[in-house]
Order: structure tokens, then C-alpha cells, then sequence
């Protein structure tokens, strides 16, 4: 029978299974192929420093085996170890204080993982560092310029955001020991700093503020219930205007409230005003080593703040105070926050015990016994007559033995102990190597029923050692060293069935001073015990050398000492500060404000002047010379100006000519008319009053006569 031929299409469709099949199966064949040269081409690329380029091929060897776990593995720990070594790189440049060099490693680790928060929280750090970096430079060109408040300012946000940097500590240090009294304001210091020198004699102390506020720039508001018409003497040469103002104020009873850049408000320092206009500042101190509770008790006691808030968790202390309260605070908190002192203690316990065991000679039989036999050896009873007349061969006698000994044993056992151990300054450390064994006690409750209760307790039996360090600042170490060690002894039953241990014990306790790696060893904690024992014939053992024939010796000798090593090494010590930083000013007993530090001294001899009631003394005249306010010297003031000399050129408007006074001239008195020169001081100024660099009188330059009063001369 013919079958019929399939048409081509049949074909075909019976075909497209295996075809499809056949090329599913190539495919994986070929993908797994691709996915072993692509793990063994990233292996090699890995192993040649080529981490990223390896790392794309191990990443593209797991996407072509998704289903290969061991791939995907490969590829996240080759990542993972990868982007650790970038890291590392990175803080070891950045430590090294190589930041530029550090900032391609953080963006390397970047790239491998986007997602990962340790790069981006180095890179933050970085930016801060360079930051930093540059504050520092600031400060520095701040220092040079012996603007040491703005150079302390920014050395103190530095190190409120980082305060472990140690370059910006060091300089702050630095800037404190060039100026130990910091000025009062930093943006009144290029005003505080301008040189004066004046000098009044019952002068009205409207008229002293305005010749400051003329020669410094500053304007200065007036509180209404200060008394402006106040007289007031005061002689300053070569000083500076900060001198002046802390003066004028002091000896006035006098507060000042800087409102900005270039106004100063004066008020009376009575307590109502200063609670009404003193500004009040918050700090908040968050500390780094020292304890929350104890900086707080030491602010209260030297600044005598009273709000001052301790935050235990965060081991910081908030205070709010007067801006110098604040300023003494924070170099009493500079002095607290430093780190403990730590040290290393290496320990050697080495407990020697001895053993010596020696037996010698010939231990003969204690005792021999004589056994009567029975009559004729035929086994009767013994006989009364059988005992009477023994004979040799009615007595049996039994073995007698002796031993000859000659051993000598001994022994020699070492238990070492090497602890090593970080202790903090004046904290106690306890070493406990040995055991814990129990004690069982038991508890009879009579009554009606007779109830017994046991209770277990352990007593620490070994090598207890108990340290307490402390680390002065000359790198010695002070040591309480309390030792003790126990054994098990005999074990003893009670009545009641309770077990106890007799304990021998050994305690050394002492108090020494060493150098740091300097070692000490404390020895002779001896135990030792002597027994001696023999068993010897009478008379015959006793003599010297024959007698070890007829007897036989025993000596057991045990010794064991205790010896401890120590030496300390101190892995952090507290740093000495500054001098400027142990010893500052603080101001008075009733306020913070601190006496300006010293103007430079001039060069310029002072010349041999009288003092003149409200004559006002500058250093604007030529060549730095005092000049009184109508452009002569006081001299000149006083006695005229000598001959030869040119005259002065008039002003544009000539006014009065004033009359030197006499030296040592007194005001007048009330009721008479004032001398020529001098007009009938002006009313008093109003309750509020504002002075400024214009404000009357005419400025120095215009040669114009100040009178006593203080009211300007008509123009």
C-alpha cells in the first residue's frame, strides 16, 4: 500500500518545534560560554588594578546567568571590597591632609554605588574640611593683622563644627597667647583702636564724648536719666579709644550697649537699667569629654549664671548670660573639655611553686610476728606445754621484708598569667583569672515542720588583681595595686551535709609612682613548707652514716612565690595649656568687663605741661605732638608760644582770640563772671541725647576753642 507524501507546509510545521528547541538550546549553551569568559575576563582585569573595568565585566557575567547565584555573589563581593579600598584610599589622603587628592577616590566609590551613605558622608566631610581649610588661612591673615578678635571668632565656629581639628585648636591657642584680653567688640575694634590722648579738668562729660565720637567716628546715644552736665577730670597720652571709653565709664558708674556697627548706647550702671538694656546671649556647649553635671557646677560658681540648662543625653550645658559671661565661660569650658588620660597597663603574674621529694635509706618491718606450732605438726591442739618449751621447729616466724629506697623527686610548675589592660585616669580596673566555686549553704526553719532550704554562693578562688592609675602631667604613673591570690584546700562536711572549702589566701596591696615604660617587680609572697618524716631501728638508726642502714628518711620540701611585673604605658595624657588660657581677666566682682589691653608706647617724649580746665589734648597735630583744640600746644596754651616761632594761619573765620590760662587755674566761682575766652556754659542737653562724629562741637581740624562748658563757640 502507497502512503501518501506529506505536502512541503506539513513539513514544515512539524519541523518548527525541533528547530526552535534546538536554537533555544544554542542559546543557552552560547550565553553560558559568553557568561565564563566575561567572569574570567573581569577576574583578570580585577587582578591587573583595573577595578571598574572588572567590575562591569563580573556584573555583565551575572546579567547573562541571572540564574547563577555564585556569579551574582562574585560580582556584589568584588564590588563590595572594591568600593571599601576606595574609601580607605580616600580617608588616608584626607587624613594625610591631602584633600584635593582624596576627593576622585570618594567619587570613584561613588559611582560603583550611588546609594552608598559612607561616600556621600566623606565627600560632606571633605567639603567641610576645605572649607575649614580656608577659615583657617582667614584667621591666619587675621592673626597677622593683629585682629585677633576676628581670627578667634572664626577659629571657635571651626571648632564648634569639628572640634577634633587640631590644626585650628593649635592656632586658637596661638591667638590667645598673642592676646590675652580679647577687645570688647569685633566690629568696633578698627574705631576702638584709633590712637587719642586727652585731658580734662572738670570738664562736663557731654563735652569728653563728643571729642571721642569726633576723633573715632562713633556716635553715642544717651540714656535719659544720665546726667551728660556730670564733671568729669581725666588725662590719657597715647592711648586708644577703647582706653578711653572703659575710663570714662568705670569711673563714671557707666554701661555701654553696642546697637551696631558704629553706635554705642550710654546708660548709668544701676541694676534696673542694666536688666532693661544689657542683651543676653545663649550658648550652648556641647562637650566632647568632660561630665554634663560638673561643667555646669563650675559655670555657677565663677560666672554665677543662674540660667544654666544640663542636657545628660546629649552631654551638653546651656547658659544664657551677659556676652562677657559667655566669653568667660567658654575658656573655663576650654579647660575642662579635654580628654582623660588613659594608659596601658602590661601585667606579668608568674607563680613559681617548688617541689622536692627525697627518700632514702632501707625501711625495715616495724613489728615480727611468732606463730607457736602445734605439737608434732600433725595438726592437734596446742598445748599449755607447747608454749613453755618452744623450739625451733614448734615456732614458725612470717616473712619479714624490708625495702631499700633511694628516690628523689622534683618538680618545678610555672602558671603565668600577661594581662594587658586600658584603664582611665583614676578609675579602678579589676583582673580575675581563676574560678568560681560554689558554696552551698542550708537553712533550717524549725516550727511545726522542720523545713530545710539551700542557698549557692560563689567565692572567687584564683588570681585577683585590682588596679587604680593615675596619670600625672609629667608622664608618671601612679599606681594602687591591691593583689591577692587563693587555692582550694581541704574539703570539710558539715553536721548538716553542707560542703566547705578551706582557702588559702595571699594579699599584697602598695601605692607606687613609675615613669611611663618603666617596669617594677614586686616578689616575696613566699609560702613554704618543710616535713620531714623516718621510720628507723631504735639506737642502731641513730647513728650518722650507718644509720641510713638501719632506718629509713623521708623529706618533702614545697615552695611557691608570687611574683607581679608591671609596666605602664600612657596612650593619651592631658596636654598643658597655654598660659594665657590657665590665667585670664574676668572682670569685677559685679560685672564681666574687661579692662582693654594697653596701648603701644610712643616714642614721642612728653613735654613738661600744666593741666587746662577743658582743654581738650589730640594727637592730630604734626608729627604726632599733643595739640590742644585751638591748634596750640599745651605749652603754648599755657605760656605762649616761644620766640621765633611763625604765627599760626588765621581760620577763615577769625574767631575771639581765647586767653592761656595759668597753670594749675581753677573754675570760677558761682556768681562771677566767667574770664575772657570762656562764655556762660549752655543749658543742660535734653533727656535723650545722640552724639555723633558732626555733632557740635566744631570738629578739632577747624581750630575752633572748646570752652569749659562744652557749648561751641560761635562761628
Amino acid at each position: 500500500m502507497k502512503l501518501p507524501r506529506p505536502s512541503p507546509s506539513a513539513l514544515r510545521r512539524s519541523r518548527s518545534p525541533l528547530l526552535h528547541g534546538t536554537a533555544a538550546l544554542t542559546l543557552v549553551v552560547l550565553s553560558g560560554c559568553a557568561a565564563q569568559l566575561a567572569l574570567r575576563d573581569g577576574r583578570d582585569l580585577m587582578a591587573h588594578d583595573q577595578p571598574e573595568a572588572g567590575l562591569k565585566k563580573l556584573q555583565e557575567a551575572s546579567n547573562r546567568a541571572p540564574d547563577n547565584g555564585e556569579y551574582r555573589l562574585i560580582y556584589l563581593n568584588a564590588r563590595d571590597k572594591t568600593l571599601q579600598d576606595f574609601l580607605a584610599s580616600g580617608e588616608k589622603e584626607m587624613a594625610a591632609g591631602k584633600y584635593q587628592a582624596a576627593r576622585p577616590w570618594f567619587r570613584r566609590a561613588l559611582d560603583l554605588d550611588p546609594n552608598s551613605e559612607k561616600a556621600k558622608s566623606d565627600l560632606r566631610t571633605l567639603d567641610a574640611l576645605l572649607r575649614h581649610q580656608n577659615m583657617i588661612k582667614q584667621a591666619s591673615i587675621s592673626m597677622d593683622e593683629r585682629r585677633y578678635d576676628a581670627a578667634r571668632k572664626t577659629l571657635e565656629q571651626i571648632l564648634r563644627e569639628r572640634p577634633e581639628n587640631d590644626a585650628a585648636r593649635a592656632m586658637l591657642a596661638e591667638v590667645e597667647s598673642r592676646a590675652a584680653q580679647p577687645v570688647l567688640s569685633a566690629e568696633l575694634s578698627d574705631a576702638y583702636r584709633q590712637p587719642i590722648s586727652i585731658e580734662f579738668r572738670d570738664a562736663p562729660l557731654r563735652q569728653v564724648f563728643q571729642v571721642i565720637a569726633q576723633r573715632s567716628g562713633l556716635n553715642f546715644v544717651f540714656d535719659k536719666d544720665l546726667k551728660t552736665d556730670t564733671k568729669v577730670s581725666i588725662a590719657l597720652r597715647n592711648s586708644t579709644v577703647e582706653q578711653a571709653l572703659y575710663f570714662l565709664l568705670v569711673t563714671n558708674q557707666l554701661e555701654q550697649q553696642v546697637m551696631d556697627n558704629n553706635t554705642l548706647l550710654i546708660y548709668p550702671n544701676l541694676p534696673a537699667k542694666v536688666r532693661e538694656y544689657k542683651e543676653m546671649v545663649v550658648r550652648t556647649f556641647f562637650l566632647n569629654n568632660a561630665d554634663a553635671k560638673l561643667v555646669a557646677a563650675s559655670l555657677k560658681t565663677l560666672t554665677k549664671s543662674t540660667d544654666i540648662v544640663v542636657d545628660e543625653k546629649l552631654n551638653a550645658v546651656i547658659v544664657r548670660d551677659t556676652p562677657e559671661a559667655i566669653r568667660v565661660a567658654e575658656q573655663v569650658v576650654a579647660l575642662q573639655d579635654r580628654a582623660e588620660p588613659e594608659v596601658v597597663l602590661d601585667v606579668e603574674v608568674l607563680e613559681i611553686a617548688r617541689t622536692r621529694l627525697q627518700n632514702l635509706g632501707i625501711q625495715w618491718p616495724d613489728k615480727v610476728v611468732l606463730s607457736p606450732l602445734a605439737s608434732a605438726g600433725n595438726g592437734a591442739a596446742l598445748t599449755l606445754a607447747d608454749l613453755l618449751s618452744p623450739t625451733r621447729n614448734s615456732v614458725s616466724v612470717g616473712n619479714p621484708s624490708a625495702t631499700v629506697n633511694l628516690n628523689v623527686n622534683d618538680g618545678d610548675t610555672n602558671i603565668l598569667a600577661n594581662p594587658r589592660i586600658r584603664v582611665r585616669n583614676k578609675e579602678k580596673a579589676k583582673i580575675l583569672i581563676g574560678d568560681k566555686v560554689p558554696v552551698i549553704s542550708t537553712t533550717i526553719s524549725g516550727g511545726v515542720g522542720t523545713f530545710a532550704s539551700e542557698s549557692v554562693s560563689y567565692i572567687d578562688v584564683g588570681l585577683t588583681l585590682n588596679v587604680e592609675p593615675t596619670i600625672y602631667m609629667n608622664d608618671q604613673v601612679g599606681i594602687r595595686i591591691a593583689m591577692e591570690v587563693s587555692s582550694l584546700g581541704q574539703q570539710t562536711i558539715t553536721k548538716s551535709g553542707s560542703t566547705v572549702f578551706q582557702i588559702g589566701t595571699r594579699q599584697a596591696s602598695t601605692v607606687l609612682q613609675l615613669k611611663d615604660g618603666e617596669n617594677q617587680v614586686l616578689a616575696g609572697l613566699l609560702n613554704t613548707q618543710e616535713q620531714t618524716s623516718g621510720n628507723k631501728i631504735p639506737g642502731l638508726g641513730d647513728f650518722p652514716i650507718l644509720g641510713r642502714l638501719f632506718g629509713n628518711t623521708t623529706n618533702n620540701d614545697k615552695k611557691t612565690e608570687i611574683v607581679l611585673s608591671i609596666t605602664p604605658h600612657i596612650v593619651r595624657n592631658v596636654t598643658r595649656p597655654a598660659e594665657s588660657a590657665t590665667e585670664f581677666l574676668s572682670g569685677t566682682q559685679g560685672n564681666f568687663r574687661r579692662r582693654p589691653a594697653a596701648a603701644l608706647p610712643d616714642a614721642t617724649p612728653r613735654p613738661q605741661t600744666a593741666i587746662v580746665p577743658g582743654v581738650v589734648m589730640t594727637t592730630s597735630g604734626a608729627g604726632g605732638a599733643a595739640v590742644s583744640a585751638n591748634g596750640l600746644s599745651l605749652y603754648e596754651a599755657s605760656h605762649g608760644a616761644p620766640a621765633g616761632t611763625p604765627p599760626a594761619p588765621a581760620p577763615s573765620a577769625a574767631p575771639a582770640p581765647v586767653a592761656p590760662l595759668p597753670p594749675a587755674a581753677t573754675p570760677p566761682a558761682a556768681g562771677t563772671a566767667p574770664p575772657p575766652g570762656n562764655p556762660v556754659p549752655s543749658p543742660a542737653p535734653p533727656a535723650t541725647t545722640v552724639l555723633g562724629p558732626t555733632s557740635d562741637p566744631v570738629p578739632l581740624s577747624s581750630q575752633q576753642p572748646v570752652p569749659v562748658g562744652g557749648a561751641p563757640a560761635p562761628r
